[in-house]
């Protein structure tokens, strides 16, 4: 890959690679700054925009005390680009850690978690310059014996949390939409029907069988557990407007069909739902969306997005 270091093989070793060397084998101070843009721009639904190499490294560290055991298993990178234009990463990671600081999520408990997290990276000569990162911290929040509705309110109402709105957010490096491949076309074209409310799309489209993992740490099977999914989201914001912000398809060798699409929700907390009663709150969504294909239709999908920022923004309205 032109640009980048010999020693990553290809694009997706190069995501995987570095994720392990910054958390797992500590590479915080030289690594960040080798492999992240000294200006680059992250996104994440409960901290807003952050701006630098400086304030991710601090975090990154911030995040260890509290998890030192974290383990990034990196199970799937689905890319788009090319090394002279800059290429786009949509990574799913599954962590394990053990809370033994304190921190962020309040005392250390001793409580083993295991979560999803989805980053969105743009990447070009070997760093890293644009960032939208989605983290289960519902998953999180339950992993650790707590509520998350009622911990998102104590870190609103503390001032101690500032979810993302496309209000603060501001343009970066890449302005791309990901690539025209059929089947990052095909999962967008799933995504759109059901929110306009055709449902019937998870029972003509998924396989019986597939496997799914959605926010919250909902794992579930099949056309049930994803109707329940997505019918208790959209209900909650029914007048909402959704829209594609990215996708990307990929055929690889020894690998299925895949997807990858990063997709928002903005508009009003108006209809009885997963989030409960309607509050008129205004609520912006940034989820990211994983699947696979198969003989049968989608088998396997994996959906994240941050609830405990979706009741951030509730109690925010509700003062």
């Amino acid at each position: 890959m032109r640009g980048f270091d010999n020693k990553f093989k290809d694009f997706p070793d190069y995501i995987i690679g570095i994720t392990k060397e910054i958390w797992e084998d500590r590479g915080l101070g030289e690594r960040m700054e080798q492999y992240y843009a000294q200006d680059v721009i992250v996104r994440t639904p409960i901290t807003g925009v952050g701006i630098g190499e400086k304030p991710m490294t601090a975090a990154t560290m911030a995040t260890l005390v509290e998890f030192p055991d974290r383990t990034l298993l990196g199970e799937d990178v689905i890319w788009s680009g090319t090394p002279e234009d800059g290429m786009l990463s949509s990574h799913r990671i599954l962590s394990t850690a053990t809370h033994l600081g304190d921190g962020f999520f309040g005392e250390a408990s001793g409580r083993q978690i295991a979560t999803y997290a989805m980053a969105d990276c743009y990447a070009k000569d070997n760093q890293i310059s644009d960032e939208w990162l989605v983290r289960d911290n519902g998953a999180i929040v339950r992993g650790l014996g707590l509520d998350p509705k009622a911990w998102a309110r104590e870190k609103i109402m503390a001032g101690k949390a500032t979810p993302f709105t496309p209000a603060i957010d501001i343009d970066g490096p890449y302005m791309g939409r990901g690539n025209d491949n059929e089947w990052g076309a095909t999962f967008s074209s799933h995504l759109s029907r059901i929110m306009q409310a055709e449902f019937s799309v998870i029972p003509s489209k998924w396989d019986r069988a597939a496997a799914l993992c959605y926010a919250g740490g909902i794992r579930g099977v099949g056309h049930n557990d994803a109707d329940s999914f997505w019918l208790g989201l959209r209900s909650s914001f029914p007048s909402a407007t959704f829209k594609i912000n990215h996708q990307i398809g990929r055929e690889d060798p020894m690998m299925p069909p895949r997807a990858a699409v990063r997709w928002s929700l903005d508009g009003t907390h108006d209809g009885w739902g997963t989030y409960g009663a309607p509050t008129g709150a205004p609520v912006h969504i940034m989820g990211i969306s994983h699947a696979e294909f198969g003989p049968w239709g989608l088998r396997r999908e994996y959906t994240i997005l941050d609830e405990t920022a979706i009741w951030m923004q509730i109690a925010q309205h509700e003062g």
